[in-house]
This record gives structure tokens, sequence and C-alpha cells, in this order.
């Protein structure tokens, strides 16, 4: 069983922003077939900050752990903030993880940054609000 910081298993035990925004501004999904890691996220966006994240994850405690920071990290960051947010400063934030587990936290900056241009292309497209 791998050693998780005390930040990683707090995450876990009381992961933030769970759940799913109806009619999101953005939405993305990543997935790691070998270990079976799926996460969702879904944002809203005001005046290009991200005014509500939330996510839906299904995966390990690592998993978690990590779409719970991230959402944290990322919520009333500007877009460009948010897109700066990279799986090692995750991990950091998190205090560790360990390596058989920071393939997770590539996963939550993937998804959030898929949710991003998602957003990003509705408005290219004339379809969206800014």
């Amino acid at each position: 069983m791998p050693i998780y910081s005390e930040k990683v298993m707090e995450h876990f035990m009381n992961p933030r922003n769970v759940g799913e925004i109806e009619n999101p501004d953005g939405l993305g999904e990543e997935g790691n077939p070998v270990c079976g890691d799926m996460m969702t996220f879904y944002i809203k966006v005001k005046d290009n900050h991200l005014e509500d994240i939330k996510f839906k994850t299904f995966g390990c405690g690592a998993a978690i752990a990590v779409s719970s920071m991230v959402s944290e990290m990322a919520i009333g960051k500007t877009i460009e903030e948010a897109l700066k947010i990279t799986p090692s400063s995750v991990a950091e934030k998190l205090e560790g993880l360990p390596k058989n587990k920071f393939h997770c936290s590539n996963l939550g900056a993937q998804a959030l940054h898929k949710a991003i241009e998602n957003y990003q292309s509705k408005q290219k497209k004339g379809g969206g609000k800014g």
C-alpha cells in the first residue's frame, strides 16, 4: 500500500467541489485505461475567470485527491492562470504522490485543460457567453 501524505488523505476523505454543473461552459474528460481512473471536470466561466468547478472522478484515492486539489487550485483563477496548472504543481500542493500514483496528477491537470479548451472552442464558434 503506498504511503500518502496527510494532504492527499485529507482531500481523499473530504474532497472539494464534487458533483456536476448543469449546462457547463466547458467539459473535460480524461482517463487512463490501464489503471481505470476516469475524471470529468465541469467549469463555469465569468469574465474570463473560472467561477465554478465541479468534478466527478472514478478511481483510486490519489485520483480523487488530485481532482479535489486541481479544482481548489483553479477556482477563481483566470483561464490563463488555470492553464498553467501542471501535474508537478498539483503533486507539490498535495505534498507529494507515490511514484506509481504520479500519473493521477497528469489526469487531473489534463481534464481541467480539456474543459478549458472545450470552453474556448465554444467561444470561437460564437455559441458561448463570456
